[in-house]
């Protein structure tokens, strides 16, 4: 059997496992949002995010990501009252009967914190534990209920003057600094190189070119969640609108897979689970 990275298996306090390592894993999003990019208002309701979340299993998913508020370019951001306040009935929902771990998407502490007394798996931050206005509450979280912890790579606007890879290595290895010293488990960190945030569209490029090269720091081995999904760099390059991208989303999947990512995220879980079933496939062989 292939290993993508050093193994890494999580059992949650309600029976729930997630194993990475050994097969790249589907992590589906569900927007909760009036105004997501993609999908915006198709899914806040809560009959139409069961339903959504059921699809998405039964076509591969192994994890769940639940955001309430859009992170796209220019988007209105809530306040983190506001962001609890939609975010709960889904969790009051979709925590007990989801079969498969939940993420939350989200950059503030007090949101997370909710989310993990309520039984959330997974914390996905697109700040990376780095967030001004958190006060360290992310990383707090993390650490007192000894939950995985996605830190992605952002910046509030484009910088050319460097290597985007050394930029990302210089805010993760911050990212390290503020998990140890909140007392994070380091076999609870999962990467993110942040494709479509803070980044030129020929910067995303790039970070998927070598992604190989974000896999091991200081001798030792972290899985990378990458995030491609119908995102403005794909438009860019193919000249194609965000319900036509879903192509285009598989074969930067598929590009991550063979250079290390050990979780995809995205809208079209059927056809990129089995896009990334067959590049696993292929790359087991001997």
């Amino acid at each position: 059997m292939m290993v993508k990275s050093v193994e890494r298996n999580y059992t949650f306090k309600d029976g729930k496992t997630l194993c990475l390592g050994r097969r790249t894993l589907v992590m589906g999003i569900l927007n909760v949002t009036p105004d997501s990019f993609s999908d915006g208002g198709k899914w806040n309701n809560l009959e139409n995010a069961r339903y959504h979340m059921e699809q998405m299993i039964e076509a591969g998913a192994d994890i769940i990501d639940i955001g309430a508020e859009s992170t796209r370019p220019g988007a209105h951001h809530l306040l983190p009252d506001e962001e609890m306040k939609r975010l709960k009935p889904f969790l009051e929902m979709l925590v007990p009967i989801c079969p498969v771990p939940i993420s939350v998407d989200t950059f503030h502490g007090e949101t997370a914190r909710m989310a993990a007394a309520m039984g959330v798996h997974i914390l996905n931050d697109i700040w990376g534990l780095q967030y001004e206005g958190d006060d360290g509450l992310m990383a707090k979280t993390a650490a007192e209920y000894g939950l995985p912890v996605i830190i992605m790579h952002n910046r509030d606007n484009p910088d050319t003057s460097g290597d985007i890879i050394e930029s990302i290595t210089d805010f993760f290895r911050k990212s390290f600094e503020i998990a140890e010293k909140s007392g994070i488990d380091k076999n609870n960190l999962i990467l993110d190189p942040g494709i479509g945030f803070g980044k030129t569209m020929n910067q995303n490029m790039i970070v998927l070119k070598r992604l190989k090269e974000l896999k091991k720091w200081d001798s030792k081995r972290y899985p990378i969640l990458l995030g491609t999904s119908r995102k403005s760099f794909i438009g860019h390059a193919l000249g194609l609108p965000v319900e036509e991208r879903m192509e285009a989303t598989g074969a930067t999947c598929v590009m991550g897979i063979i250079s290390g990512a050990d979780i995809v995220r995205v809208h079209d879980v059927k056809p990129v689970s089995r896009m990334c079933r067959m590049t696993d496939a292929v790359l087991e062989a001997d």
